[in-house]
């Protein structure tokens, strides 16, 4: 099995942002079902934030009653949680007095049920060195044994590169998919290769377009946040639409393969490849049947995924994959 600072984690991870921050989140019945679902499928390496959803309903306070009712689960489950993003999860802040608030609290919330793996800043404070946020994570909380490992989230090439020099790096989260590949052409993937880094891909099916969920634009829920992102404009929605019917032609034809798997298993077997890094993804899903569709991997040809390459060469995705205001590759 793959593993993750030295624990052993499915090939497929899970994500945890769509049970907490939404609109309307699900109840938590539901949620704690999908989460059973996700372990027994073998997807053990679970991704949340403290920002997350407010204070009383975010991923820690899921994952705490989650733990709450199957204390068994605890250790085997790995978790790696966002954080350092101010009280309310708006500026990157690494400085030692944000490191202490965002840890201790997620801490307090996990209420000793589960022990905090791994860390991530959410984004790199360029006010801060990260030898001194790095140094307040190692002597207060590795040293001590309050936490397992520190991470990278949303970073440049640049930035990985640098952080090796000042501490072990378990893990390197970035959005990667079908119509997200930056990381494979801006030296960040390559990053993870030489230093021998897990890459955690975030979104891997596209913030849910990649399955063929949205028809039309019509179709994105009022209160979705997806209206902020700029690939899910109307002006741009209708041609970045072309990318999910040919995902859709290609699922198609390999049978018994939706969407979703295809997207997902492309991720993983990019990991194949000459000088990539080991590639993590972590699909997020809110019910038992998404899940279980999510976890399943369906092998790819390199026929296949030259199909696959030939089909992203000839298509141009429109709009960034993120507001002006929200930093990215920091």
């Amino acid at each position: 099995m793959p593993q993750i600072n030295g624990q052993e984690v499915g090939p497929t991870g899970f994500g945890l942002m769509g049970f907490t921050w939404r609109a309307s989140p699900p109840p938590l019945e539901q949620s704690i079902a999908a989460m059973k679902a996700a372990l027994e499928a073998g997807c053990n390496f679970w991704n949340g934030g403290e920002f997350y959803g407010p204070a009383e309903y975010n991923s820690l306070v899921l994952l705490e009653k989650y733990f709450e009712r199957y204390p068994e689960d605890a250790s085997k489950v790995v978790i790696s949680i966002k954080g350092a993003v101010g009280p309310h999860g708006h500026q990157p802040d690494g400085s030692p007095a944000e490191i202490r608030r965002s840890i201790d609290g997620i801490l307090r919330q996990l209420n000793g049920r589960k022990k905090l793996d791994i860390f991530e800043c959410a984004r790199r404070d360029p006010k801060t060195p990260m030898s001194v946020t790095f140094g307040c994570m190692q002597t207060e909380y590795i040293d001590r044994g309050l936490l397992g490992g520190i991470s990278l989230s949303e970073v440049a090439a640049s930035t990985i590169h640098e952080a090796v020099k000042v501490t072990k790096v378990v893990a390197v989260e970035v959005e990667l998919s079908l119509w997200a590949t930056e990381v494979l052409a801006n030296g960040v993937a390559a990053a993870c290769a030489e230093h021998n880094i897990p890459l955690v891909a975030y979104s891997p099916i596209g913030r849910g377009m990649l399955t063929g969920l949205y028809k039309k634009h019509s179709d994105i829920p009022a209160d979705s946040s997806l209206h902020r992102y700029p690939r899910f404009s109307p002006e741009n929605f209708d041609v970045n639409l072309q990318l999910v019917h040919q995902v859709e032609e290609i699922a198609r034809r390999k049978k018994e393969c939706t969407p979703a798997q295809l997207a997902i298993s492309w991720t993983r077997c990019l990991s194949r490849r000459p000088g990539m890094p080991l590639i993590i993804p972590i699909p997020g899903a809110t019910t038992v049947e998404r899940v279980r569709e999510n976890s399943r991997h369906v092998e790819l040809t390199s026929g296949e995924m030259d199909e696959i390459d030939a089909t992203l060469q000839k298509f141009e995705i429109k709009g960034e994959r993120y507001p002006d205001y929200v930093p990215v590759n920091t």
